[in-house]
């Protein structure tokens, strides 16, 4: 028995065979291959610097690298899948020869395919196999381990879908169903990671039921779980100028998505994905060893918090 379970603490799911397994919380680094996205849209978009900064992130304390060629901030549009392709491959393929595990984030079957190709090590599907019908079975046929996040639409809608009757309850069993459909389609149980779509189809109240009650989530589900954060409006929201009410730019959210990383993390958050990955290398790090101290009384007095309280 490991020392995180003689301790008593909940540690995060080790996740699929082929990823890193450690007995801390994962830290996925973001190359965005995109001129739109909300937070640094542009900064990468050359694949040569593409692939300097996930290099970067690597050293900095990265465990995967989440490459990506389609925005998904609300109202983005989408590329036609040929510049998908050409955004995103040159950039997989040189990150693996490098040695680093790397997801490829896209909605596409034809995209996923072609990024495993070139020795991409996980599919990130924001749309949970629901953008294409194809993209199950291609996972499916690959072994290739798979994120299934929750999501109600694309960008360009997608916020008119923010109604739920509880969003805990709601998330949870839409992700159990794609959870079914993909294992229906023949994808092992032990590649299934889960995410709860932070910001998709999301208001700020939303995001934050969801983190504070992520333990809900990770036990109705029985997945790793994936949390995605970073930058990310309802903290720019909450981290607003109190003369202007003007939110924090998207670059200034780097300290508040570490302290979201922590409390992911003692939630037994599986992996963190993030932009500034030296900070919350060193939060999760921070958060296990607080967890093999706490875990007795954290278990036992820790309060649940709510969007509310935060």
């Amino acid at each position: 028995m490991s020392t995180a379970a003689q301790s008593g603490r909940i540690a995060p799911a080790l996740g699929p065979r082929g990823l890193p397994r450690l007995d801390r919380t994962l830290v996925m680094g973001i190359v965005n291959v995109t001129p739109d996205s909300f937070s640094d849209g542009g900064r990468w978009f050359d694949p040569d610097r593409a692939v300097a900064h996930g290099l970067a992130l690597l050293e900095q304390g990265a465990d995967i690298l989440d490459v990506g060629g389609e925005s998904t901030r609300p109202g983005a549009t989408r590329p036609a899948i040929e510049e998908e392709l050409r955004r995103v491959l040159p950039v997989v393929r040189a990150l693996a020869a490098a040695g680093a595990k790397v997801s490829v984030d896209t909605m596409r079957a034809e995209v996923a395919a072609r990024a495993v190709e070139e020795g991409a090590a996980l599919v990130n599907d924001v749309s949970g196999g629901l953008a294409d019908p194809e993209m199950l079975p291609l996972v499916a046929r690959t072994g290739t381990p798979y994120v299934v996040m929750h999501w109600r639409g694309h960008s360009d809608g997608m916020q008119a879908h923010a109604v739920y009757d509880d969003v805990v309850t709601d998330v949870v069993g839409e992700l159990r169903s794609r959870v079914e459909a993909a294992l229906r389609a023949g994808i092992a149980p032990d590649r299934l990671i889960v995410d709860p779509g932070l910001g998709f189809a999301k208001h700020a109240e939303h995001n934050w039921q969801l983190l504070g009650r992520l333990r809900e989530v990770t036990a109705a589900l029985g997945r790793p779980v994936l949390v995605g954060a970073a930058r990310k409006t309802f903290l720019g929201h909450l981290l607003r100028d109190p003369v202007t009410g003007r939110p924090r730019p998207a670059h200034l959210r780097d300290a508040a998505t570490s302290a979201v990383s922590v409390l992911a993390a003692a939630q037994g958050a599986w992996c963190v994905r993030v932009h500034d990955v030296a900070s919350t290398a060193d939060a999760v790090r921070v958060a296990a060893r607080w967890g093999l101290e706490n875990a007795p009384r954290a278990a036992a007095d820790a309060p649940v918090l709510r969007g509310s309280q935060l």
